[in-house]
């Protein structure tokens, strides 16, 4: 427990400093990064280990492409004229080295392909729209509401569950949360929106519509949630408890941010629709 508050004393401001005051690049470089480091636990929880370590580059790649594609739409029209051949070239090398290896030892599957494409295309994408929030006006505010819905609903959650939690929510998912937790949790999300709202207004003095941030903290929360129990579903199915040691007390990238993959697509698709301000 001490290790994972001294990772979340250190981690929070530091995450805070690079997605609400640093350049746009900065935002995609971290999420780049997180996608990077995202694609290899996925790989080496779910693929043999030699389809891990020779695929994992490509999967890295795919990553980095798909996440930094909002930056260069914005910001450079030779990269966006560039980004889609290269992500095609991979691509197609992907599915010939199926064809190739077919047959042979160690060879790639259709399933690793599949695991490599959720790793390097499905998973930055949703990471991506962190930073498609971010590009928004009042971007560096945008950017934090996926992440104060869904951790806030994970707080909340614990909390509720340990005080209250009595009937299980998903046991041969995850044994220990609960249903009380997960309304807990969604109620943790919600309330961790009006604050977020407060705040928001403090430092910018504009007024952002109390329901639709209620609806958005609501959103964050089942669907931080449901991203949860997925990746758990994973590690239950390859028989791991954490995904990584990137960050002690926490795991890895895909233990700490699972709820975040789910809530970010979301709460972007939402935020495209209503107005919020």
């Amino acid at each position: 427990m001490l290790q994972r508050i001294l990772v979340a004393v250190v981690g929070i401001p530091a995450l805070l400093f690079i997605l609400c005051w640093l350049p746009h690049w900065a935002t995609a470089a971290l999420l780049a990064a997180l996608c990077v480091v995202a694609a290899h636990e996925l790989l080496s929880a779910a693929c043999a280990k030699p389809i891990a370590s020779r695929w994992f580059g490509i999967a890295a790649i795919l990553g980095v492409l798909v996440t930094f594609s909002p930056y260069w739409a914005t910001h450079s029209d030779t990269a966006m004229v560039l980004m889609p051949w290269l992500f095609a070239a991979f691509l197609v090398l992907l599915f010939v080295a199926l064809v190739v290896e077919h047959g042979k030892k160690d060879a790639l599957r259709f399933f690793d392909v599949c695991v490599i494409l959720v790793a390097g295309v499905a998973i930055p994408l949703a990471l991506g729209c962190l930073l498609r929030l971010r590009l928004l006006d009042y971007g560096a505010g945008m950017v934090l509401i996926p992440l104060v819905a869904a951790f806030s609903s994970d707080t909340m959650a614990l909390f509720t569950g340990m005080a209250l939690g009595k009937h299980k929510l998903a046991p041969h998912v995850s044994p220990n949360k609960t249903r009380e937790g997960a309304l807990g949790g969604i109620a943790g999300g919600m309330v961790g929106m009006v604050l977020f709202r407060i705040i928001f207004f403090l430092v910018t003095e504009v007024q952002l519509h109390i329901l639709w941030c209620i609806l958005l903290g609501l959103v964050g929360a089942v669907m931080g949630q449901l991203g949860d129990l997925v990746f758990s579903c994973i590690k239950r199915e390859y028989g791991i408890k954490d995904y990584g040691r990137l960050l002690p007390g926490h795991g890895g990238v895909l233990d700490r941010f699972d709820s975040v993959i789910f809530a970010a697509p979301a709460i972007w698709m939402l935020l495209r629709y209503i107005p919020l301000y």
